[in-house]
């Protein structure tokens, strides 16, 4: 006799096996509604979340570290999210329900270690989050004053309130579009960058590489590279965002493997490619980077294209932030929702946050967490650019905590799967290099999150540093303090639940008819589903 579960049952159609939780349009164990397709989840892993952070916030890295700190932050972090995002794709593709990686590290560990790293998730997206309205508002001053920024933020407020809670198929569709818009503004800049310091444009020399002899590669040579570690962690974090919504997606076993892959070309295309045509088009020593005006002119877009000779460029590179703002912020609050929901059935969090609708939408947690928002109103008494550093760090070395938990889950389940008595080629999706990458993984993340905080010590920085370092006791302050509670313990390998999280596409005997599923693909199908 077959469970639900059980992945070596006979497969059904969904007509045939309508009455099994696998094909329920509603998850029975979180309630959400499976509604995201494979595009839309493929889009969210390759240009989902990226925000201003990674438009206006390599400003401020390129001005820290220079063009080869850059290059550096960005590779070294690409390497470690490639890692992660193996050993994620490993886990998801196998568990899709459940809870996402906060509730595996709570199966595969200690119920308190999943705590620990649930909240810490939570607080890089409440941190993102006041960030990107921190920067829509500025952008709307910018353009008009008439409003005053706490009067554009109750409105943006409560239009994205709103707008989640059309539901996650909406929300899908939407971020789907808007990753579409942001790549297409990327490939238009890196054309105009090639087109410009090739001296294509009227009136401009070919700079070349001019900005790396002068002002040079570094600025402030390790003490800036560490730095930029901090904002790079910040731009990444996001990319294992596809682990939250394959709770969600219709069928994950498909769109999940999908993903992960699309991470490899986000890493190269937009990561990458960004900190390239940012450090050959913009010089660090820009005063426009640190001072400027508006976000806007603290981006390198900007300075590139305004040293290009065209001044009101300042309006397009806003509209295009702007655009960019609007998907991070939906991206944010339905992160954070989610993390919570998924927290709050697991007693990790307050309860009345583990409620859906009918429709599958967790109203109380999506309000719960867009009112963390209401902290970009800190620019009004420190600063725009003060607020947007102390937010910034915080978020930092969570995700280097995050991370790092991630790896350690991973290793946990591998041990777990052994002892047990399953084999390797048993998974459905199974992780490069593994013991290595994970190992890697686990060991970067805790060495980054020991030095990022680095150049708070010569010269000595008692506010810099508590910023840098407070959420590293806090981890463990929440790990024990649960631990002591509620009685956890390390679970042995032999009593961890392997089974619970497995389930079967929603449109299994539609992929099994096109050969998405269930059938060995030709090299060529793999190539052209993945471009």
């Amino acid at each position: 006799m077959f469970t639900p579960k059980d992945p070596d049952r006979p497969i059904a159609t969904p007509d045939e096996d309508a009455e099994q939780d696998d094909f329920r349009p509603i998850d029975p164990e979180s309630g959400v509604k499976r509604g995201l397709k494979t595009r839309h989840l493929s889009m969210m892993a390759l240009a989902g979340i990226i925000g201003p952070g990674l438009l206006v916030g390599s400003g401020s890295a390129l001005s820290s570290g220079g063009p080869a700190s850059l290059l550096i932050g960005f590779g070294v972090i690409g390497i470690i999210a490639f890692s992660i995002m193996q050993s994620l794709g490993e886990l998801t593709t196998l568990y899709p329900s459940g809870g996402a990686f906060t509730q595996l590290a709570a199966r595969m560990v200690d119920p308190a270690f999943g705590v620990a790293v649930g909240w810490n998730y939570f607080i890089i997206w409440f941190t993102v989050l006041a960030n990107e309205y921190n920067v829509t508002t500025n952008i709307l001053v910018f353009w008009s004053d008439k409003v005053p920024i706490w009067g554009y933020f109750l409105i943006l407020w409560t239009a994205f309130l709103l707008f989640q809670f059309c539901g996650v198929a909406t929300f899908g569709e939407a971020e789907f579009w808007l990753a579409l818009l942001k790549l297409m503004g990327l490939v238009a800049f890196y054309i105009f960058s090639i087109v410009y310091v090739s001296g294509g444009i009227s009136g401009t020399g070919a700079i070349g590489f001019r900005y790396w002899h002068d002002p040079g590669p570094f600025v402030t040579g390790f003490a800036g590279v560490a730095k930029v570690f901090v904002f790079c962690s910040t731009f990444y974090a996001g990319c294992e965002s596809v682990a939250v919504a394959a709770t969600e997606t219709k069928n994950p076993r498909v769109a999940v493997p999908l993903a992960i892959r699309q991470v490899f070309w986000r890493i190269i295309f937009v990561y990458m490619g960004a900190a390239f045509f940012f450090g050959i088009t913009c010089p660090a020593n820009a005063d426009q980077l640190v001072n400027g005006s508006s976000r806007a002119l603290q981006s390198p877009m900007t300075v590139a294209i305004q040293n290009a000779g065209w001044q009101g460029g300042v309006h397009l590179i806003n509209a295009f932030i702007l655009i960019t703002c609007i998907s991070a912020i939906n991206s944010s609050i339905y992160i954070a929702s989610r993390t919570l929901l998924y927290m709050a059935q697991q007693r990790m969090a307050p309860s009345f946050l583990g409620w859906t609708d009918k429709r599958g939408v967790p109203i109380p947690a999506i309000t719960f967490a867009n009112a963390f928002g209401a902290l970009s109103m800190m620019n009004i008494s420190t600063g725009a650019s003060k607020a947007y550093v102390y937010i910034i760090n915080l978020s930092g070395v969570s995700t280097f905590l995050v991370w790092g938990s991630i790896s350690l889950t991973h290793i946990r389940f591998r041990q777990a799967w052994e002892a047990q008595g399953y084999q390797v080629q048993d998974l459905p999706f199974v992780s490069l290099w593994y013991p290595w990458n994970a190992y890697f993984g686990l060991g970067a993340n805790m060495f980054l999150a020991l030095v990022q905080g680095w150049s708070n010590f010569a010269p000595w920085d008692a506010g810099g540093f508590v910023d840098a370092y407070i959420l590293l006791p806090l981890f463990f302050v929440i790990f024990i303090g649960y631990k002591l509670v509620f009685k956890t313990r390390v679970w042995r390998k032999d009593e961890i639940d392997l089974q619970s999280g497995r389930r079967r596409d929603l449109e299994e005997a539609k992929e099994i008819g096109v050969g998405e599923l269930g059938v060995s693909q030709s090299w060529w199908r793999r190539l052209l589903r993945n471009i």
